[in-house]
Protein backbone atom coordinates (compact mmCIF):
# COMPACT_ATOMS: atom_id res chain seq x y z
CA UNK A 1 0.00 0.00 0.00
CA UNK A 2 2.82 2.69 0.52
CA UNK A 3 4.29 1.59 -2.74
CA UNK A 4 1.10 2.42 -4.27
CA UNK A 5 0.90 5.98 -2.40
CA UNK A 6 4.71 6.62 -3.18
CA UNK A 7 3.33 6.97 -6.93
CA UNK A 8 -0.26 8.41 -6.43
CA UNK A 9 0.93 11.23 -4.52
CA UNK A 10 3.21 12.91 -7.06
CA UNK A 11 0.61 12.17 -9.57
CA UNK A 12 -1.97 13.88 -8.18
CA UNK A 13 0.20 16.78 -7.43
CA UNK A 14 1.42 16.82 -11.10
CA UNK A 15 -2.20 16.86 -12.36
CA UNK A 16 -3.24 19.56 -9.85
CA UNK A 17 -0.64 21.93 -10.97
CA UNK A 18 -1.58 21.42 -14.29
CA UNK A 19 -5.76 22.06 -13.87
CA UNK A 20 -4.13 25.34 -12.23
CA UNK A 21 -1.72 26.18 -15.27
CA UNK A 22 -4.77 25.46 -17.86
CA UNK A 23 -6.94 27.31 -15.60
CA UNK A 24 -4.89 30.53 -15.61
CA UNK A 25 -4.22 30.39 -18.80
CA UNK A 26 -7.79 30.52 -19.58
CA UNK A 27 -8.44 33.79 -17.37
CA UNK A 28 -5.98 35.65 -18.65
CA UNK A 29 -6.83 34.62 -22.49
CA UNK A 30 -10.43 35.53 -21.26
CA UNK A 31 -9.01 39.41 -20.06
CA UNK A 32 -6.91 40.39 -23.40
CA UNK A 33 -8.44 42.61 -25.56
CA UNK A 34 -8.78 41.44 -29.03
CA UNK A 35 -9.41 44.23 -32.04
CA UNK A 36 -11.92 43.05 -34.32
CA UNK A 37 -10.96 44.80 -37.17
CA UNK A 38 -14.43 44.25 -38.81
CA UNK A 39 -15.77 46.84 -36.54
CA UNK A 40 -16.93 50.21 -37.31
CA UNK A 41 -14.94 52.90 -36.27
CA UNK A 42 -16.24 56.21 -35.95
CA UNK A 43 -14.46 58.93 -37.05
CA UNK A 44 -15.12 62.81 -37.61
CA UNK A 45 -15.01 64.01 -41.26
CA UNK A 46 -15.62 66.29 -43.73
CA UNK A 47 -16.58 66.40 -47.30
CA UNK A 48 -13.64 68.52 -49.45
CA UNK A 49 -14.62 71.65 -50.71
CA UNK A 50 -13.48 74.23 -53.42
CA UNK A 51 -12.56 77.09 -51.53
CA UNK A 52 -10.95 80.02 -51.22
CA UNK A 53 -7.97 80.99 -48.17
CA UNK A 54 -7.72 84.29 -46.39
CA UNK A 55 -6.36 87.22 -48.89
CA UNK A 56 -4.37 88.41 -45.30
CA UNK A 57 -1.42 85.67 -44.21
CA UNK A 58 0.18 86.60 -40.23
CA UNK A 59 3.35 85.05 -39.35
CA UNK A 60 4.40 85.09 -35.66
CA UNK A 61 7.84 85.23 -33.92
CA UNK A 62 9.88 85.87 -31.06
CA UNK A 63 11.77 89.36 -30.44
CA UNK A 64 15.65 88.97 -29.54
CA UNK A 65 18.25 91.43 -28.68
CA UNK A 66 20.08 92.36 -31.68
CA UNK A 67 23.38 92.53 -29.48
CA UNK A 68 23.65 90.52 -26.84
CA UNK A 69 27.44 89.30 -25.13
CA UNK A 70 28.75 86.96 -22.97
CA UNK A 71 31.75 88.70 -21.12
CA UNK A 72 34.52 86.43 -19.67
CA UNK A 73 37.98 87.21 -18.86
CA UNK A 74 40.75 87.22 -20.72
CA UNK A 75 43.20 86.42 -18.32
CA UNK A 76 43.06 84.19 -14.89
CA UNK A 77 42.51 85.67 -11.33
CA UNK A 78 40.02 85.78 -8.50
CA UNK A 79 37.10 87.98 -8.28
CA UNK A 80 37.53 90.31 -6.18
CA UNK A 81 34.38 92.76 -6.96
CA UNK A 82 31.42 92.45 -9.07
CA UNK A 83 30.11 95.91 -9.35
CA UNK A 84 26.58 95.20 -11.60
CA UNK A 85 23.83 93.59 -10.41
CA UNK A 86 21.22 91.93 -13.16
CA UNK A 87 19.11 94.36 -14.35
CA UNK A 88 20.99 97.16 -14.05
CA UNK A 89 21.79 99.32 -17.21
CA UNK A 90 25.39 99.96 -18.10
CA UNK A 91 27.20 102.00 -20.31
CA UNK A 92 30.20 101.09 -22.76
CA UNK A 93 33.26 101.04 -20.98
CA UNK A 94 31.67 100.85 -17.51
CA UNK A 95 33.46 98.06 -14.87
CA UNK A 96 31.91 95.00 -14.41
CA UNK A 97 34.09 92.67 -12.57
CA UNK A 98 37.42 93.37 -11.46
CA UNK A 99 39.95 90.68 -10.91
CA UNK A 100 42.83 90.08 -8.08
CA UNK A 101 45.95 91.77 -9.43
CA UNK A 102 48.25 92.35 -6.24
CA UNK A 103 50.80 89.22 -7.66
CA UNK A 104 50.83 90.73 -11.38
CA UNK A 105 51.42 94.54 -9.48
CA UNK A 106 54.40 92.52 -7.39
CA UNK A 107 55.95 91.62 -10.19
CA UNK A 108 55.19 94.98 -12.52
CA UNK A 109 57.38 96.89 -9.45
CA UNK A 110 60.22 94.04 -9.74
CA UNK A 111 60.91 94.42 -13.13
CA UNK A 112 60.54 98.39 -13.09
CA UNK A 113 62.93 98.19 -10.66
CA UNK A 114 65.44 95.85 -12.68
CA UNK A 115 64.46 98.31 -15.34
CA UNK A 116 66.39 101.02 -13.32
CA UNK A 117 69.28 99.07 -12.90
CA UNK A 118 69.74 98.29 -16.20
CA UNK A 119 69.42 102.28 -17.36
CA UNK A 120 71.80 102.62 -15.00
CA UNK A 121 74.39 100.25 -16.57
CA UNK A 122 73.63 101.56 -19.67
CA UNK A 123 74.80 104.53 -19.08
CA UNK A 124 77.89 103.43 -17.79
CA UNK A 125 78.89 101.21 -20.28
CA UNK A 126 78.75 103.94 -22.91
CA UNK A 127 81.05 106.56 -21.26
CA UNK A 128 83.60 103.07 -21.08
CA UNK A 129 83.03 102.46 -25.07
CA UNK A 130 83.19 105.97 -25.90
CA UNK A 131 86.68 105.77 -24.09
CA UNK A 132 88.06 102.69 -25.30
CA UNK A 133 87.94 100.69 -21.60
CA UNK A 134 85.22 97.60 -22.24
CA UNK A 135 84.16 96.33 -25.69
CA UNK A 136 81.10 97.18 -27.40
CA UNK A 137 79.50 93.81 -26.87
CA UNK A 138 78.74 94.32 -23.67
CA UNK A 139 76.81 97.42 -24.00
CA UNK A 140 74.80 95.51 -26.83
CA UNK A 141 73.95 93.07 -24.45
CA UNK A 142 71.97 95.73 -21.96
CA UNK A 143 70.63 97.17 -24.68
CA UNK A 144 68.67 94.03 -25.57
CA UNK A 145 68.06 92.84 -22.07
CA UNK A 146 66.26 96.85 -21.37
CA UNK A 147 64.11 95.85 -24.76
CA UNK A 148 63.08 92.62 -23.35
CA UNK A 149 62.52 94.07 -19.79
CA UNK A 150 60.28 96.74 -21.06
CA UNK A 151 58.48 93.94 -23.44
CA UNK A 152 57.72 91.95 -20.26
CA UNK A 153 56.44 95.35 -18.35
CA UNK A 154 54.43 95.89 -20.95
CA UNK A 155 52.90 92.81 -20.79
CA UNK A 156 52.15 92.95 -17.54
CA UNK A 157 50.47 96.25 -17.30
CA UNK A 158 48.51 94.74 -20.30
CA UNK A 159 47.36 91.70 -17.71
CA UNK A 160 46.79 94.06 -15.37
CA UNK A 161 44.64 96.11 -17.18
CA UNK A 162 42.64 93.55 -18.84
CA UNK A 163 41.80 92.30 -15.10
CA UNK A 164 39.20 95.12 -14.75
CA UNK A 165 36.36 93.30 -17.10
CA UNK A 166 34.33 96.27 -18.46
CA UNK A 167 31.32 96.51 -20.29
CA UNK A 168 32.22 96.19 -24.83
CA UNK A 169 28.84 98.19 -25.59
CA UNK A 170 25.80 99.69 -23.38
CA UNK A 171 23.16 97.82 -22.57
CA UNK A 172 21.37 95.76 -19.46
CA UNK A 173 22.90 93.34 -17.51
CA UNK A 174 20.67 89.77 -18.23
CA UNK A 175 22.59 87.16 -16.50
CA UNK A 176 25.57 87.43 -13.67
CA UNK A 177 27.57 84.31 -13.46
CA UNK A 178 30.10 84.80 -11.08
CA UNK A 179 30.79 85.93 -7.35
CA UNK A 180 33.14 87.34 -5.07
CA UNK A 181 36.17 84.76 -4.68
CA UNK A 182 35.50 82.57 -8.18
CA UNK A 183 37.93 82.04 -10.15
CA UNK A 184 37.80 83.66 -13.45
CA UNK A 185 39.24 82.22 -16.69
CA UNK A 186 39.29 82.81 -20.62
CA UNK A 187 36.51 81.38 -21.68
CA UNK A 188 34.84 81.13 -18.46
CA UNK A 189 31.39 83.25 -18.80
CA UNK A 190 31.02 85.91 -16.24
CA UNK A 191 28.42 88.69 -17.00
CA UNK A 192 25.91 88.75 -19.82
CA UNK A 193 25.02 92.20 -20.95
CA UNK A 194 22.20 92.59 -23.27
CA UNK A 195 21.48 95.98 -25.55
CA UNK A 196 17.73 96.37 -26.25
CA UNK A 197 18.00 99.55 -27.96
CA UNK A 198 17.66 97.51 -31.53
CA UNK A 199 15.60 94.86 -31.65
CA UNK A 200 14.81 92.01 -34.14
CA UNK A 201 11.96 89.85 -34.87
CA UNK A 202 12.73 86.23 -36.67
CA UNK A 203 10.06 84.85 -38.40
CA UNK A 204 9.77 81.04 -40.06
CA UNK A 205 8.80 81.89 -42.97
CA UNK A 206 7.35 79.04 -46.04
CA UNK A 207 9.34 79.28 -49.16
CA UNK A 208 6.15 79.90 -51.18
CA UNK A 209 5.66 82.95 -49.18
CA UNK A 210 9.43 84.19 -48.96
CA UNK A 211 8.44 86.84 -51.98
CA UNK A 212 6.29 88.98 -49.54
CA UNK A 213 9.85 89.48 -47.44
CA UNK A 214 12.63 91.37 -49.68
CA UNK A 215 15.29 92.38 -48.22
CA UNK A 216 15.15 96.10 -47.31
CA UNK A 217 11.75 95.87 -47.40
CA UNK A 218 9.69 97.30 -44.57
CA UNK A 219 6.48 95.20 -42.60
CA UNK A 220 4.70 96.35 -39.69
CA UNK A 221 5.49 94.19 -36.24
CA UNK A 222 1.90 93.64 -33.93
CA UNK A 223 3.28 93.03 -30.42
CA UNK A 224 0.00 92.32 -28.72
CA UNK A 225 1.04 92.78 -25.13
CA UNK A 226 1.65 95.98 -26.08
CA UNK A 227 -1.31 96.99 -28.10
CA UNK A 228 1.76 98.56 -30.21
CA UNK A 229 3.12 98.56 -33.87
CA UNK A 230 6.14 98.86 -35.29
CA UNK A 231 8.27 99.47 -38.67
CA UNK A 232 10.22 96.62 -39.03
CA UNK A 233 13.30 96.29 -41.74
CA UNK A 234 14.18 93.03 -44.05
CA UNK A 235 17.85 92.65 -42.69
CA UNK A 236 18.18 88.80 -43.19
CA UNK A 237 17.00 86.08 -45.25
CA UNK A 238 17.79 82.92 -44.47
CA UNK A 239 20.12 80.82 -47.47
CA UNK A 240 19.05 77.30 -46.16
CA UNK A 241 16.19 76.54 -44.78
CA UNK A 242 14.46 73.78 -42.16
CA UNK A 243 13.14 70.21 -42.67
CA UNK A 244 10.01 71.70 -42.73
CA UNK A 245 11.23 73.76 -45.71
CA UNK A 246 10.82 77.22 -44.01
CA UNK A 247 13.57 79.69 -44.02
CA UNK A 248 14.29 82.64 -41.25
CA UNK A 249 13.74 86.25 -41.86
CA UNK A 250 14.40 88.88 -40.03
CA UNK A 251 13.27 92.50 -39.49
CA UNK A 252 15.06 94.63 -37.18
CA UNK A 253 13.82 97.71 -35.56
CA UNK A 254 13.96 100.39 -32.55
CA UNK A 255 13.29 99.80 -28.98
CA UNK A 256 11.07 102.54 -27.70
CA UNK A 257 12.98 105.46 -25.64
CA UNK A 258 11.64 103.37 -22.07
CA UNK A 259 12.48 100.03 -23.63
CA UNK A 260 9.49 98.26 -23.16
CA UNK A 261 10.10 95.91 -25.95
CA UNK A 262 11.29 92.72 -23.70
CA UNK A 263 13.48 89.88 -25.60
CA UNK A 264 11.13 86.95 -25.90
CA UNK A 265 7.86 88.81 -26.12
CA UNK A 266 5.98 87.38 -29.38
CA UNK A 267 5.76 89.50 -32.27
CA UNK A 268 3.57 89.21 -35.44
CA UNK A 269 3.60 89.84 -38.91
CA UNK A 270 0.52 90.43 -41.36
CA UNK A 271 1.22 90.15 -45.24
CA UNK A 272 -2.02 91.19 -47.32
CA UNK A 273 -2.10 88.97 -50.48
CA UNK A 274 -3.19 90.35 -54.30
CA UNK A 275 -6.17 88.49 -54.07
CA UNK A 276 -7.70 85.38 -52.33
CA UNK A 277 -6.98 81.94 -53.93
CA UNK A 278 -9.10 79.21 -54.92
CA UNK A 279 -8.84 75.66 -54.59
CA UNK A 280 -9.98 72.54 -52.33
CA UNK A 281 -9.85 73.60 -49.24
CA UNK A 282 -9.13 71.00 -46.02
CA UNK A 283 -8.80 71.25 -41.56
CA UNK A 284 -5.28 70.62 -41.42
CA UNK A 285 -6.04 68.23 -38.87
CA UNK A 286 -7.04 65.77 -41.60
CA UNK A 287 -3.02 66.14 -42.98
CA UNK A 288 -0.90 62.62 -41.55
CA UNK A 289 2.67 63.21 -42.13
CA UNK A 290 4.85 66.31 -42.95
CA UNK A 291 4.89 68.50 -45.87
CA UNK A 292 7.35 66.74 -47.00
CA UNK A 293 5.15 63.95 -47.24
CA UNK A 294 1.84 64.64 -46.62
CA UNK A 295 -1.41 62.22 -47.13
CA UNK A 296 -4.86 62.19 -46.04
CA UNK A 297 -7.34 58.98 -45.49
CA UNK A 298 -10.70 59.85 -47.59
CA UNK A 299 -13.61 57.35 -46.84
CA UNK A 300 -14.45 55.10 -50.14
CA UNK A 301 -17.61 52.75 -49.78
CA UNK A 302 -17.37 52.97 -45.81
CA UNK A 303 -13.69 52.36 -46.09
CA UNK A 304 -10.64 54.09 -45.36
CA UNK A 305 -8.37 54.91 -47.94
CA UNK A 306 -5.24 56.70 -47.44
CA UNK A 307 -3.80 59.12 -50.27
CA UNK A 308 -1.03 61.24 -50.99
CA UNK A 309 -1.65 65.14 -51.67
CA UNK A 310 -0.05 67.84 -52.47
CA UNK A 311 -0.04 71.45 -50.45
CA UNK A 312 -0.50 74.15 -52.52
CA UNK A 313 -0.84 76.81 -49.49
CA UNK A 314 -0.90 76.17 -45.93
CA UNK A 315 -2.96 79.18 -43.75
CA UNK A 316 -3.15 78.70 -39.59
CA UNK A 317 -5.29 75.64 -39.32
CA UNK A 318 -6.50 75.62 -43.24
CA UNK A 319 -4.68 73.78 -46.08
CA UNK A 320 -5.35 74.54 -49.57
CA UNK A 321 -4.76 71.29 -51.59
CA UNK A 322 -3.42 71.00 -55.57
CA UNK A 323 -4.10 67.10 -56.43
CA UNK A 324 -5.03 64.21 -54.87
CA UNK A 325 -8.49 65.44 -53.21
CA UNK A 326 -11.24 66.00 -55.56
CA UNK A 327 -14.18 68.18 -54.53
CA UNK A 328 -16.93 66.00 -52.75
CA UNK A 329 -14.50 63.16 -51.47
CA UNK A 330 -14.87 62.52 -47.55
CA UNK A 331 -11.97 63.57 -45.92
CA UNK A 332 -11.30 62.42 -42.08
CA UNK A 333 -9.83 64.96 -39.90
CA UNK A 334 -10.28 62.91 -36.27
CA UNK A 335 -10.43 59.58 -34.66
CA UNK A 336 -7.68 58.09 -36.23
CA UNK A 337 -5.83 56.37 -33.10
CA UNK A 338 -7.54 53.37 -34.68
CA UNK A 339 -7.74 54.07 -38.66
CA UNK A 340 -5.75 51.84 -40.95
CA UNK A 341 -5.83 51.07 -44.62
CA UNK A 342 -9.00 49.33 -45.31
CA UNK A 343 -10.54 49.77 -41.70
CA UNK A 344 -14.28 49.75 -41.62
CA UNK A 345 -15.19 53.36 -40.66
CA UNK A 346 -18.33 55.16 -40.03
CA UNK A 347 -18.07 59.11 -40.31
CA UNK A 348 -19.38 61.80 -38.49
CA UNK A 349 -19.41 65.17 -40.10
CA UNK A 350 -18.61 68.12 -38.24
CA UNK A 351 -18.10 71.64 -39.84
CA UNK A 352 -15.89 72.65 -36.72
CA UNK A 353 -13.16 69.91 -37.22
Amino acid sequence: MKKILIYIIPLALIAAVAIKLLSNKKTAEDRVYVYDKEQKVSVFAVKATEGQLASQRSFSGVIEAVRESKISGEVQGKVNLVAVEVGQEVRVNQLLVQQDVALLQLQLKAAEVQKDGLKADLKRYQVLVNNEAIQGIQLEKTELALAGLEVQIGTLQEQIAKSSIRAPFSGIVTAKLTEVGDFAAPGKPLIQVTDLSKIKLTLQIPENDLLYFQAGSSQVVKIASLLAEFSGKVTLIGSRGTLGNSFPVELTFDNTPDLAIKAGMFGEVEVNLKQAESGVTLPASALLGSDLNPQVYIIQNGKATLKPIQIARRVGDQLMVSSGVQPGEVVITGGLVNVFEGANVEPIFSSQR
